[in-house]
């Protein structure tokens, strides 16, 4: 199992999409392990956005993250990374296909709506900033079996 980390972003706040963003990754059987919703600080978005300093869309970026309430969460499942990032479409709005997040809510090059971890260690490292150990919560389901094939074999 693998935890990432995924944010919706001040657009998608803004537009009501939460609950909606969100059921996605629930009916595919990903699994919610953390959520906060808060206001990210101009030096929090700063260093998880640290790789772009220096481009030319950097500030616009920041501002952009600190404009609104967002909600980040933790989210768990089988493949969990890769999952999300297919899940979530190309990152320009424009670009995205049909039956994706963003292909689906967006239409923005700048505002895309989400952010989700590129790699198992870019989500330990965001993951650490937005959540102490403590509240990414280890739990099962009910009806993990029913998602997971949990006869015997290996998960795939």
């Amino acid at each position: 199992m693998e935890t990432t980390l995924i944010i919706l972003k001040p657009d998608a706040v803004q537009r009501g999409l939460m609950g909606r963003i969100l059921s996605r990754f629930e009916d595919k059987g990903i699994q919610v392990v953390g959520a906060k919703f808060m206001q990210i600080s101009g030096d929090l978005a700063a260093r998880h956005y640290e790789s772009h300093q220096g481009k030319p869309f950097y500030d616009g970026l920041v501002t952009f993250m600190t404009s609104s309430p967002v909600l980040v969460v933790a989210l768990r499942g089988v493949g969990a990374i890769a999952m999300c990032r297919k899940m979530m479409g190309a990152t320009f709005g424009s670009n995205a296909e049909p039956g994706t997040i963003r292909g689906d809510f967006g239409v923005s090059n700048s505002f895309n709506l989400i952010h989700g971890s590129d790699s198992p260690e870019a989500a330990e490292r965001e993951l650490s900033l937005f959540f102490g150990k403590s509240e990414v919560l280890d739990w099962s389901r009910a009806g993990e079996g029913w998602i997971y094939d949990l006869s015997g074999g290996d998960p795939e």
